[in-house]
C-alpha cells in the first residue's frame, strides 16, 4: 500500500513539473519524436518492401518448380551458366511424358516487343509464349473472352490475350475482342484479357502489361532456336512438393543425357528460394536502417538525461525538503523516472501520429504500407525505455543527496 503511495505521489510531482516548464519540456521531445519516427518508417519501409515483393511474385505460386537453363539468382560466375544448352519444348513434352501425369508442365518463353492499334503504340510490352496449361500453374484468368486453348496452340494460332494495362492504353475503352494487333513484326488477333494481377515490384515489370500468345507461334514469328524455354511444373499437393523436386531433377538428367558425374545443365528455382534470399537481404537493410536512425534516438536521449540533470539541480531545495519531512529515496527516485518517462513518452506518441501520416502517404504513392500493432507497441516500449535509461542517472543524484546539504542549497 505505501509502495502505491509513494508512486502515485511521485507521479504527480513528475507532472506538475512537466506542466510547470511546457516550453522546456517541447524543445526536450523534438529528438524523441524524430527518433521515433524514422524507426517506425524504417520498419515499415522494410514491411512494405517484403508485402510488395511477396504481392509481385504471387504470381509464380508456391506450389511451383521453375526448371530453367539459369537460376534465378545467380551467385557464381555468370559464364558456368551461359555455356550450358538450351532448352526446347521437346524438353517439355518428354518431362510431362516422364512424369505420367503427377504434375503439370508448361513451358514458357518471351521478351519485349512493341506493339501497336491503329495510331496507338506501346513499347517494351512484354510478351509471353506460353500453352493452356498456365492458367493451371500460375495464378489469373480470362476476365473476357477466354485464355489460349489446346487448339490455337498445337496449330500455331496468332491469337493473344493482353492485360488489362494494355486493354487501357491501346483500346480506349472500345472492346478489344476480335481486334488484331501488330505486335513487333507478326500480326496477332486479340481473344482474351486478363483480369488485373498488379505486381510491378519496385517499377518492374507488372503483369498487366503482358500479352500471353501461343508458344508455338511464338517461337515461328520470333525465332526459337536462340530463345530459352522455361518450364513450370505444378505439384498435385503442396506436400509432395520436395519428392517431386528430386524426381524432376532425375528426369531432367536423363532427358539431357547427363553421365552420373556430370553436373546439372539446368537449374531449379522455386519461390520460397526467392523469397528466403529477399528476407535475408531485408534482415541485414532493416538491421542497418535501425542502427543508423538509432543514433537520433541516442541523441533525443542525451537531450533527455541533460535536461533532468538541470532539472534535478534546480529542485535540490525542494528534494531537501521532501526528505526533512520523511520522504524515501525511492520516492525522489522515481519522481525523476516518471518525469524523464512521460517526457519521451509524449514525443513517442506524437512521433506515432506523424509516422501513421507518412505511412499513409507512402502507402497511396510508393508501395502498400501500414503501421502493424507491433511496431507501435515497439515504439511505446523503445520511448519509454529511452526514458528510464535516460533519466536513472540525474535520478539517482537526485535520491542520494544528503537533506542538510539539499536545504543548504541557494
Amino acid at each position: 500500500m505505501r509502495w502505491r503511495i509513494d508512486l502515485e505521489e511521485s507521479l504527480a510531482i513528475a507532472l506538475s513539473a512537466l506542466r510547470a516548464n511546457k516550453a522546456r519540456g517541447v524543445l526536450t521531445t523534438l529528438g524523441i519524436i524524430i527518433g521515433i519516427v524514422a524507426v517506425i518508417m524504417t520498419m515499415t519501409a522494410a514491411h512494405g518492401l517484403q508485402s510488395a515483393f511477396r504481392q509481385s511474385f504471387s504470381a509464380v505460386g508456391s506450389d511451383v518448380i521453375y526448371v530453367s537453363r539459369f537460376p534465378w539468382i545467380i551467385m557464381n560466375d555468370f559464364f558456368l551458366y551461359r555455356n550450358r544448352p538450351p532448352m526446347d519444348l521437346h524438353d517439355a513434352d518428354e518431362l510431362a511424358a516422364r512424369l505420367k501425369g503427377k504434375a503439370i508442365v508448361n513451358p514458357t518463353m518471351g521478351g519485349q516487343q512493341d506493339v501497336k492499334y491503329l495510331n496507338e503504340t506501346m513499347d517494351g510490352v512484354s510478351i509471353v509464349g506460353t500453352t493452356e496449361k498456365r492458367t493451371l500453374v500460375a495464378s489469373g484468368q480470362a476476365d473476357k473472352g477466354h485464355f489460349l486453348t489446346d487448339f490455337e496452340v498445337q496449330y500455331k494460332k496468332n491469337v493473344c490475350v493482353i492485360g488489362t494495362d494494355i486493354e487501357k492504353a491501346l483500346f480506349k475503352g472500345t472492346d478489344p475482342l476480335g481486334k488484331e494487333l501488330k505486335i513487333g513484326r507478326a500480326t496477332f488477333r486479340v481473344v482474351g484479357v486478363m483480369e488485373k494481377q498488379g505486381g510491378g515490384f519496385l517499377g518492374g515489370p507488372s503483369l498487366d502489361r503482358q500479352i500471353y500468345v501461343p508458344i508455338t507461334s511464338y517461337i515461328r514469328a520470333y525465332g526459337g532456336k536462340r530463345l530459352d524455354v522455361n518450364l513450370g511444373v505444378k505439384a498435385r499437393t503442396q506436400e509432395g512438393l520436395d519428392d517431386l523436386e528430386y524426381e524432376v531433377i532425375g528426369q531432367m538428367r536423363t532427358i539431357r543425357g547427363l553421365r552420373p558425374n556430370e553436373k546439372d545443365d539446368f537449374s531449379i528455382n522455386k519461390l520460397d528460394t526467392l523469397v528466403g534470399a529477399f528476407d535475408n537481404v531485408m534482415g541485414v537493410v532493416l538491421l542497418v536502417g535501425l542502427l543508423i536512425t538509432s543514433i537520433s534516438l541516442f541523441v533525443g536521449g542525451v537531450g533527455v538525461m541533460n535536461v533532468m540533470f538541470v532539472s534535478v539541480t534546480e529542485r535540490t531545495r525542494e528534494i531537501g525538503i521532501r526528505k526533512a519531512i520523511g520522504a524515501k529515496p525511492h520516492s525522489i527516485l522515481f519522481q525523476f523516472l516518471f518525469e524523464s518517462a512521460a517526457i519521451c513518452l509524449t514525443g513517442g506518441f506524437i512521433g506515432i501520429a506523424i509516422a501513421s501520416l507518412l505511412t499513409a502517404v507512402l502507402n497511396a504513392t510508393v508501395m502498400p504500407a501500414s503501421v502493424s500493432p507491433g511496431i507501435l507497441l515497439t515504439a511505446v516500449v523503445v520511448a519509454v525505455a529511452v526514458g528510464g535509461i535516460a533519466g536513472l542517472m540525474p535520478a539517482l543524484k537526485g535520491a542520494r543527496m544528503n537533506p542538510v546539504d539539499a536545504l543548504r542549497y541557494e
